[in-house]
């Protein structure tokens, strides 16, 4: 139990790491779906084609209803999956809702004594969950201005002995159409989210572990007309201030009590904050085809933490359906692996 007590503690102390890069719930801050990886500033995007996920006030620009399905190979035996389902609420209003799964498979485990434990899976090996369900709802209150909210709904399976726990976030965002062409974006997400540890057993432990509040501004803007109010090209940069929240412990000294000795400590709230950037284009080659390139994790610390993307995406009239297709390849930070991610999408 103690060897699952300090893999617990060292989760904890590495999501506390780079405020940037790390926090609770790091899986859900991938974005939704393909597109969203390829170009990864999309806060702005009233095209129809960004996720609510990414900013509810954009949930009235859905085109029509509909369902998509991401998955995602990544390396180190990791897997991310979502679903997303959307419809426009005419006359003005949207609605998403999904769920976003993050996860590692093959955990080797070992306790105090480097002896391996006994994990979920038949060979022994330790698997861990992470889940995301959302629901955004937007509406437009002009032409011009749209606005929404979204919930987030967080569950952690870790391991065996460990209670799963939840978290509740709240996303709120807003949308303004400045001009024909050029549209701004602002949303805050994860507000007031946080997954209290707890472990059973012989030996008990808590701890919480807060998510980084996201605050994310960005602009769009659109040359071209592929009809229906779609653009041929659009180009879009955001920045995001990250402020993450913290606990830690101040050594005092040591108070003795009779003939037994402990170690007292001052739990202190530290925040930290950090500001990175992201852009990315898109261009409809044809009406069918489109080329996307992104680059993400501007001004995150090295530059092997930058992450460039490229993809595509494909549409086609499939009988009464509206059928896409979209690929990305991401370069992971701080490594030469290639994540790929795939979406399909079904539109009535």
């Amino acid at each position: 139990m103690s060897g699952r007590l300090a893999l617990l503690a060292t989760l904890i102390v590495a999501a506390a790491g780079t405020v940037s890069a790390q926090g609770a719930g790091a899986f859900a801050r991938m974005g939704m779906g393909a597109r969203s990886l390829a170009m990864p500033s999309q806060v702005a995007d009233r095209s129809g084609y960004a996720s609510p996920y990414l900013n509810p006030a954009l949930a009235p620009f859905a085109p029509a209803q509909g369902v998509e399905l991401t998955a995602g190979r990544l390396a180190y035996d990791r897997s991310w999956n979502a679903v997303q389902v959307s419809a426009p609420l005419r006359p003005r209003s949207g609605f998403a809702g999904g769920v976003v799964h993050g996860g590692v498979d093959n955990i080797d485990g070992r306790d105090a004594s480097g002896y391996p434990t006994d994990g979920q899976n038949e060979d022994g090996t330790l698997r861990a969950d992470e889940y995301a369900f959302f629901a955004a709802f937007g509406t437009q209150f002009s032409e011009r201005v749209s606005a929404g909210v979204g919930l987030r709904l967080y569950r952690n399976e870790l391991f065996e002995g460990t209670r799963a726990p939840t978290a509740i976030g709240i996303a709120i965002g807003t949308t303004v159409q400045a001009s024909d062409r050029l549209a701004i974006g602002l949303s805050v997400d994860d507000l007031f989210a946080r997954y209290e540890w707890s472990s059973t057993g012989s030996v008990t432990a808590s701890a919480t572990d807060y998510f980084p509040t996201r605050i994310r501004g960005g602009a769009a803007y659109t040359v071209g007309d592929r009809g229906e109010g779609r653009p041929r090209v659009t180009v879009a940069a955001e920045a995001e201030l990250v402020v993450q929240p913290l606990e830690t412990r101040r050594p005092d000294g040591v108070e003795v009590i009779g003939t037994s000795a402990s170690e007292t400590s001052t739990t202190l709230d530290v925040t930290l904050a950090d500001v990175l950037g992201r852009a990315g284009a898109e261009v409809w080659i044809t009406d069918g085809f489109a080329a996307r390139l992104g680059i993400d994790r501007v001004g995150a610390g090295e530059a092997g933490e930058l992450r460039p993307s490229a993809g595509f995406g494909v549409e086609q009239r499939v009988g009464e359906l509206d059928l896409r297709v979209d690929y990305t390849a991401v370069v992971e930070p701080f490594g030469s692996a290639l994540m790929h991610m795939a979406t399909v999408r079904l539109g009535l």
